[in-house]
């Protein structure tokens, strides 16, 4: 998983309470066995209709998701973290997040960033005009070229997932030493390999 430490980047704004992940990605794509590929489907009956959000050409490129309360509700897909991440998406911003798209979007290498209403509204503004937005998991904060700061607030093993780019794998290497010291001075009471018999 890559480092994400700062984003700077245009923003698109799908406000919409309750987006679930059956909608995000929907069911008869869920047949796949790859990871990659799934961005194409992302929000794909929403897609269909000529106004749909994402479809407007200056959202095009962007990185950074505004969106609506309780983004991500319903089942825990991790497909529906797949499909935005392959699509492009690396922070996504909302009110609230379910709980579980919320864990598997951090493991996706997406920042799910809670803000209040009044400042994705302000947010939603300032992209109005010049859209562009950096979010800075370093320094907490979201800034605008027009002068606008909104801090904001991430659970630290998030914040130490996202910045070092770990996965559960990359976290567990990072402990091989103290782990392989434990084992050594831990020996085994009893040989728990197959014996061979010829």
């Amino acid at each position: 998983m890559k480092p994400l430490v700062r984003v700077t980047a245009k923003a698109a704004v799908l406000d919409r309470a309750d987006v679930d992940t059956d909608q995000i990605m929907p069911k008869e794509f869920l047949k796949r066995i790859e990871r990659t590929g799934y961005g194409r489907f992302l929000f794909f009956e929403w897609a269909k209709d000529p106004d749909f959000e994402l479809n407007r050409p200056e959202y095009r490129g962007a990185e950074i998701l505004i969106t609506g309360r309780n983004f991500g509700c319903g089942s825990s897909r991790e497909h529906a973290a797949w499909g935005l991440e392959d699509y492009g998406f690396r922070v996504i911003l909302a009110p609230s997040f379910g709980d579980i798209f919320r864990t598997n979007a951090v493991k996706n290498g997406m920042a799910p960033i809670v803000l209040a209403g009044a400042q994705l509204a302000e947010l939603k503004a300032a992209v109005a005009g010049a859209n562009e937005l950096t979010v800075d998991l370093e320094a907490m904060e979201i800034t605008h070229a027009q002068g606008l700061r909104v801090p904001f607030d991430l659970d630290p093993y998030a914040r130490e997932t996202l910045l070092h780019g770990l996965d559960d794998i990359a976290r567990t290497l990072r402990r091989e030493e103290a782990i392989a010291a434990f084992e050594a001075a831990h020996p085994a009471r009893f040989d728990t390999r197959a014996a061979v018999t010829a």
